[in-house]
Protein backbone atom coordinates (compact mmCIF):
# COMPACT_ATOMS: atom_id res chain seq x y z
CA UNK A 1 0.00 0.00 0.00
CA UNK A 2 1.41 3.23 -0.73
CA UNK A 3 2.08 5.65 1.73
CA UNK A 4 -0.34 8.55 0.59
CA UNK A 5 -3.09 5.99 0.06
CA UNK A 6 -2.33 4.53 3.93
CA UNK A 7 -2.42 7.79 5.56
CA UNK A 8 -5.79 9.21 3.40
CA UNK A 9 -8.24 9.56 5.80
CA UNK A 10 -10.49 11.50 3.50
CA UNK A 11 -14.19 11.15 4.23
CA UNK A 12 -13.13 9.18 7.62
CA UNK A 13 -14.95 10.58 10.90
CA UNK A 14 -12.47 10.78 13.86
CA UNK A 15 -13.60 11.91 17.70
CA UNK A 16 -10.84 13.82 19.34
CA UNK A 17 -11.19 14.51 23.10
CA UNK A 18 -8.97 17.41 24.60
CA UNK A 19 -8.91 18.93 20.95
CA UNK A 20 -8.55 22.29 21.72
CA UNK A 21 -5.23 22.78 22.56
CA UNK A 22 -1.48 20.62 22.59
CA UNK A 23 -1.46 16.93 21.59
CA UNK A 24 -5.10 17.06 21.02
CA UNK A 25 -5.04 20.22 18.68
CA UNK A 26 -1.92 18.81 16.42
CA UNK A 27 -3.98 15.63 16.18
CA UNK A 28 -7.10 17.60 14.84
CA UNK A 29 -4.73 19.45 12.77
CA UNK A 30 -2.90 16.45 11.21
CA UNK A 31 -5.96 14.08 10.43
CA UNK A 32 -8.02 17.20 9.12
CA UNK A 33 -5.05 18.00 6.24
CA UNK A 34 -5.77 13.67 5.64
CA UNK A 35 -9.22 14.44 4.66
CA UNK A 36 -10.71 13.46 7.59
CA UNK A 37 -14.20 14.53 9.04
CA UNK A 38 -12.77 15.59 12.61
CA UNK A 39 -15.26 16.45 15.74
CA UNK A 40 -13.18 17.92 18.36
CA UNK A 41 -13.90 17.32 21.77
CA UNK A 42 -13.49 19.71 24.66
CA UNK A 43 -14.52 21.03 27.54
CA UNK A 44 -13.65 24.42 26.37
CA UNK A 45 -13.73 24.08 22.68
CA UNK A 46 -12.62 27.58 21.98
CA UNK A 47 -12.31 29.25 18.35
CA UNK A 48 -9.89 26.79 17.44
CA UNK A 49 -11.89 23.69 16.29
CA UNK A 50 -14.43 25.83 13.91
CA UNK A 51 -12.89 24.49 11.00
CA UNK A 52 -13.51 21.12 11.30
CA UNK A 53 -16.91 19.01 10.98
CA UNK A 54 -17.82 19.84 14.41
CA UNK A 55 -17.03 21.22 17.64
CA UNK A 56 -18.22 19.82 20.19
CA UNK A 57 -18.00 21.05 23.85
CA UNK A 58 -18.34 18.49 26.39
CA UNK A 59 -17.03 17.20 29.95
CA UNK A 60 -16.28 13.59 29.36
CA UNK A 61 -16.46 13.14 32.98
CA UNK A 62 -20.09 13.61 32.40
CA UNK A 63 -21.38 10.03 31.17
CA UNK A 64 -25.05 11.57 30.80
CA UNK A 65 -23.80 13.94 28.36
CA UNK A 66 -21.40 11.73 26.87
CA UNK A 67 -24.38 9.85 25.81
CA UNK A 68 -26.29 12.51 24.56
CA UNK A 69 -23.34 13.28 22.12
CA UNK A 70 -22.77 10.25 21.03
CA UNK A 71 -26.45 10.02 19.86
CA UNK A 72 -26.68 13.34 18.27
CA UNK A 73 -23.28 12.81 16.24
CA UNK A 74 -24.62 9.69 15.09
CA UNK A 75 -27.86 10.86 14.21
CA UNK A 76 -25.86 13.42 11.81
CA UNK A 77 -24.19 11.25 10.30
CA UNK A 78 -20.75 11.72 12.33
CA UNK A 79 -20.82 8.05 13.49
CA UNK A 80 -16.78 7.82 14.61
CA UNK A 81 -14.37 5.39 12.56
CA UNK A 82 -11.72 6.74 14.74
CA UNK A 83 -11.61 7.70 18.39
CA UNK A 84 -8.89 9.42 20.14
CA UNK A 85 -9.11 9.87 23.75
CA UNK A 86 -6.38 12.43 24.45
CA UNK A 87 -8.25 14.89 27.39
CA UNK A 88 -6.77 14.63 30.46
CA UNK A 89 -5.87 16.92 33.78
CA UNK A 90 -3.00 17.15 35.93
CA UNK A 91 -3.85 17.73 39.88
CA UNK A 92 0.29 16.90 41.61
CA UNK A 93 0.50 15.91 44.91
CA UNK A 94 2.13 13.65 47.22
CA UNK A 95 -0.55 11.11 47.92
CA UNK A 96 -0.01 11.76 52.06
CA UNK A 97 -1.35 15.77 50.82
CA UNK A 98 -3.79 15.04 48.11
CA UNK A 99 -7.18 15.96 48.52
CA UNK A 100 -10.11 13.50 47.81
CA UNK A 101 -11.69 15.76 44.56
CA UNK A 102 -7.84 15.68 43.18
CA UNK A 103 -8.04 12.08 42.77
CA UNK A 104 -11.33 11.83 41.45
CA UNK A 105 -11.26 14.90 39.50
CA UNK A 106 -8.36 13.29 37.91
CA UNK A 107 -9.95 9.35 37.80
CA UNK A 108 -13.15 11.09 36.20
CA UNK A 109 -11.14 13.01 33.29
CA UNK A 110 -8.27 10.67 32.51
CA UNK A 111 -9.78 7.03 32.84
CA UNK A 112 -13.07 7.07 33.81
CA UNK A 113 -13.77 9.46 30.77
CA UNK A 114 -12.05 7.47 28.18
CA UNK A 115 -14.37 5.10 29.24
CA UNK A 116 -17.49 6.78 28.44
CA UNK A 117 -16.13 7.96 24.70
CA UNK A 118 -15.23 4.35 24.39
CA UNK A 119 -18.71 2.90 25.73
CA UNK A 120 -20.21 5.37 22.85
CA UNK A 121 -17.89 4.85 19.97
CA UNK A 122 -17.75 1.09 20.03
CA UNK A 123 -21.58 0.08 19.39
CA UNK A 124 -20.84 2.53 16.48
CA UNK A 125 -17.74 1.01 15.61
CA UNK A 126 -19.32 -2.37 15.48
CA UNK A 127 -22.26 -1.54 13.65
CA UNK A 128 -20.30 -0.20 10.68
CA UNK A 129 -18.03 -3.14 10.67
CA UNK A 130 -14.53 -2.06 12.81
CA UNK A 131 -12.82 0.93 14.33
CA UNK A 132 -9.82 2.47 15.49
CA UNK A 133 -9.48 4.08 18.92
CA UNK A 134 -6.12 5.43 20.13
CA UNK A 135 -5.90 6.25 24.19
CA UNK A 136 -3.25 8.72 24.84
CA UNK A 137 -1.81 7.35 28.28
CA UNK A 138 2.02 8.58 29.61
CA UNK A 139 5.19 6.92 30.29
CA UNK A 140 4.39 7.65 34.16
CA UNK A 141 1.17 5.18 34.07
CA UNK A 142 3.77 2.37 33.53
CA UNK A 143 6.63 3.55 35.76
CA UNK A 144 4.50 5.40 38.63
CA UNK A 145 5.80 9.63 38.82
CA UNK A 146 6.75 11.00 42.49
CA UNK A 147 3.80 13.61 43.22
CA UNK A 148 1.63 12.18 40.76
CA UNK A 149 -0.41 9.17 42.19
CA UNK A 150 -3.62 10.16 40.75
CA UNK A 151 -2.32 10.88 37.09
CA UNK A 152 0.00 7.91 37.39
CA UNK A 153 -3.18 5.58 38.53
CA UNK A 154 -5.14 7.02 35.78
CA UNK A 155 -2.84 6.32 33.41
CA UNK A 156 -1.84 2.89 34.19
CA UNK A 157 -5.74 2.45 34.19
CA UNK A 158 -5.62 3.51 30.47
CA UNK A 159 -3.71 0.56 29.48
CA UNK A 160 -5.82 -1.96 31.14
CA UNK A 161 -8.65 -0.29 29.63
CA UNK A 162 -6.79 -0.33 26.08
CA UNK A 163 -5.12 -4.01 26.75
CA UNK A 164 -9.25 -5.48 27.33
CA UNK A 165 -10.75 -3.36 24.68
CA UNK A 166 -8.76 -4.91 22.33
CA UNK A 167 -9.43 -8.03 23.19
CA UNK A 168 -13.13 -7.29 23.18
CA UNK A 169 -12.99 -5.17 20.16
CA UNK A 170 -11.30 -7.56 18.02
CA UNK A 171 -13.67 -9.84 16.75
CA UNK A 172 -16.23 -7.11 15.09
CA UNK A 173 -12.92 -5.40 13.89
CA UNK A 174 -12.10 -2.92 16.25
CA UNK A 175 -8.22 -1.94 17.15
CA UNK A 176 -7.56 -0.96 20.04
CA UNK A 177 -4.18 0.89 21.15
CA UNK A 178 -2.13 3.23 23.23
CA UNK A 179 0.56 5.81 22.92
CA UNK A 180 2.75 6.43 25.97
CA UNK A 181 4.48 9.80 25.40
CA UNK A 182 7.42 11.35 27.65
CA UNK A 183 7.96 14.78 28.41
CA UNK A 184 6.03 16.58 25.47
CA UNK A 185 6.82 20.26 24.27
CA UNK A 186 2.90 21.48 25.08
CA UNK A 187 1.86 25.00 26.97
CA UNK A 188 1.62 23.03 30.23
CA UNK A 189 5.07 21.89 30.30
CA UNK A 190 6.40 25.11 29.47
CA UNK A 191 5.00 26.36 32.80
CA UNK A 192 6.78 23.89 34.19
CA UNK A 193 10.11 25.03 36.69
CA UNK A 194 13.58 24.60 34.89
CA UNK A 195 14.67 21.44 37.02
CA UNK A 196 11.62 19.42 36.28
CA UNK A 197 12.11 19.83 32.45
CA UNK A 198 15.91 19.63 33.04
CA UNK A 199 15.66 16.34 35.11
CA UNK A 200 13.36 15.40 32.19
CA UNK A 201 15.66 16.10 29.28
CA UNK A 202 18.52 14.36 31.03
CA UNK A 203 16.96 10.84 30.88
CA UNK A 204 16.03 11.23 27.31
CA UNK A 205 18.53 9.12 25.12
CA UNK A 206 17.48 11.77 21.68
CA UNK A 207 18.36 14.46 23.58
CA UNK A 208 14.83 16.45 23.35
CA UNK A 209 11.82 16.71 24.33
CA UNK A 210 9.12 15.53 21.87
CA UNK A 211 6.85 17.67 20.04
CA UNK A 212 2.88 17.49 19.84
CA UNK A 213 3.81 16.28 16.10
CA UNK A 214 5.71 13.08 16.96
CA UNK A 215 3.01 11.95 19.11
CA UNK A 216 0.49 12.55 16.31
CA UNK A 217 2.60 10.65 14.19
CA UNK A 218 1.96 8.00 16.29
CA UNK A 219 -1.45 8.19 16.37
CA UNK A 220 -2.16 8.84 12.51
CA UNK A 221 -0.42 5.31 12.37
CA UNK A 222 -2.30 3.27 14.33
CA UNK A 223 -5.39 4.85 13.16
CA UNK A 224 -4.19 3.63 9.26
CA UNK A 225 -3.92 0.53 7.51
CA UNK A 226 -0.82 0.65 7.85
CA UNK A 227 -1.53 -0.63 11.60
CA UNK A 228 -4.35 -3.69 10.13
CA UNK A 229 -2.74 -6.29 12.34
CA UNK A 230 -2.00 -4.04 15.36
CA UNK A 231 -4.08 -4.00 18.47
CA UNK A 232 -3.68 -4.09 22.21
CA UNK A 233 -0.53 -2.25 22.13
CA UNK A 234 1.45 0.75 24.17
CA UNK A 235 3.75 2.45 21.49
CA UNK A 236 6.05 5.20 23.50
CA UNK A 237 6.86 8.16 21.95
CA UNK A 238 9.52 9.57 24.75
CA UNK A 239 13.31 10.15 22.45
CA UNK A 240 13.99 6.82 25.48
CA UNK A 241 13.56 8.60 27.93
CA UNK A 242 11.79 5.46 29.95
CA UNK A 243 13.10 1.84 28.74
Amino acid sequence: MAEREAFDFSGRVVWITGAARGIGLTCAEAFHARGARVVGIDVKPGTSLAKYARAVELNIADPKAVAAAGAELASDNLAPDVLVNNAGITRDGVMWKLQTEDWTQVLDVNLNGAFYMMREAVPLMRSAGGGAIVNITSINGERGKFGQTNYSAAKAGLIGLTKSGAREGGRFGIRVNAVSPGMIETELAADLPATIRDAALAETALGRLGATEDVANAVLFLASPLAAHITGQVIRVDGGQYM
